[in-house]
């Protein structure tokens, strides 16, 4: 949960940053909420010590009745926590980092920069099914017949383009210090809950009813999970990981887009950069601009043409604090799309998870997270595809994957 005592030391500010975000959240209601939860835990405490006098008295009686309104007190003042801890759950971030502006909706997020030029081509291009399907690399109808929509295969080159796509840029971050984690795609609720996901993204979620059990959306839950209610040393600090895993998504929310495109599935491969860190802004700061740049640096290796954004704060969902998407340009949709997305938290994940360290001085900490995606397929192929094909419709493979791929053209 967020800091309720952060948004107690300023209260008016707090709310600013709701108004920022458009969120309508009745703050005074909830901190309400937390001072009767406080004054019943007093009342509970004050209680208990009347009725332990008493029966040292041995005025046994009085000390039977007290117990009954013990239990109510309890009772009572566990139905509020409860309610606090939902209304806590749905709360945005008590920061928002000074390079967010302040937008009404996604048309005010801000263009950073660009980089490398928009192919011009001399021909009519392909999109990247037509040209998947000349040399048998996905397979469209069977992927219905199977899994129905937004399910599909990858075949010869197709397959073998999203490994070399992915393996590239795991032995990248290896080596710039990254401990590689092949991660559980099943996890228990509490690891969408403490990571942020619910409430209010179970829609999208797929849910494995008979064991209470959930696929992941993205490595970043069992990854940032991995530390759950542990206090690590300042020493350890930063943690650098990057996740593999298969990703499920439901897209409940986007029923009428994309259809007919490898843009958006259902099942996806990512390798996920997540740090944990100390309490400390500058560190924070230093860090996101790192995995940043290392999704950034991955792109230009494979020649792409792409763009920084900037999220406003109405783009900033309630566990940001700063957000910055890559988008890649897809000939196909004459636009930029978004392929990546960097996201640093401060304290509210590690709130939620519980997730601590112990300085020099020995005292507690909460941990700062972040976290970006390194590379997502198959939704960087359509970039890879469609910005390399060729006048004779062949398909250029980037210079640093043709040791991956054993060749330097596809078809």
């Amino acid at each position: 949960m967020i800091d309720i005592k952060k948004v107690r030391d300023d209260v008016q500010a707090y709310k600013q940053i709701c108004e920022k975000r458009h969120m309508d959240i009745d703050v005074d209601a909830v901190l309400a909420l937390d001072d009767q939860r406080k004054a019943l835990q007093l009342e509970i405490d004050q209680t208990k010590a009347q009725q332990k006098q008493l029966a040292a008295q041995k005025d046994y009686e009085w000390a039977k009745n007290l117990k009954t309104k013990i239990q109510e007190l309890e009772n009572k003042h566990w139905e509020i926590a409860k309610e606090l801890e939902w209304r806590l759950l749905k709360m945005p971030n008590t920061s928002l980092h000074p390079d967010v502006p302040e937008g009404k909706d996604d048309s005010e997020n801000v263009v950073v920069k660009t980089y490398w030029e928009i192919p011009q081509f001399d021909f009519k291009p392909l999109d990247h099914i037509e040209l998947m399907k000349k040399y048998d690399m996905v397979d469209i109808e069977r992927w219905v017949k199977l899994g129905w929509a937004r399910s599909y295969f990858l075949k010869w080159d197709g397959m073998l383009l999203e490994q070399a796509v992915l393996q590239y840029t795991l032995k990248k971050l290896v080596e710039r210090g990254f401990i590689p984690m092949q991660v559980p795609n099943i996890v228990n609720p509490e690891c969408l809950i403490w990571t942020w996901y619910f409430p209010g993204w179970e829609e999208d979620a797929y849910w494995m009813e008979r064991d209470d059990q959930w696929l992941i959306w993205t490595s970043e839950i069992p990854v940032t999970a991995y530390h759950m209610n542990e206090i690590l040393s300042e020493d350890e600090l930063p943690k650098k990981y990057c996740g593999y895993s298969t990703c499920f998504r439901r897209e409940a929310w986007t029923y009428w887009k994309d259809t007919a495109w490898l843009y958006r599935v259902h099942q996806f491969q990512k390798v996920e950069q997540v740090i944990i860190l100390p309490e400390d802004e500058k560190m924070s700061d230093q860090y996101y601009h790192q995995i940043l740049q290392n999704s950034m640096d991955v792109l230009t290796d494979f020649e792409l043409p792409y763009r920084v954004l900037q999220l406003c704060s109405w783009d900033l969902a309630i566990w940001k604090y700063n957000s910055n998407d890559l988008e890649c340009w897809m000939p196909s949709r004459n636009s930029y799309w978004e392929t990546h997305s960097v996201t640093a938290f401060l304290d509210f994940q590690a709130r939620r998870l519980n997730l601590k360290y112990r300085d020099k001085e020995w005292k507690i900490h909460y941990c700062y997270t972040m976290n970006n995606t390194a590379i997502a397929t198959p939704r960087v192929l359509i970039a890879l595809i469609e910005n390399n094909q060729t006048a004779d419709w062949k398909i250029r493979i980037p210079k640093v994957l043709q040791p991956y791929m054993g060749k330097e053209i596809i078809g």
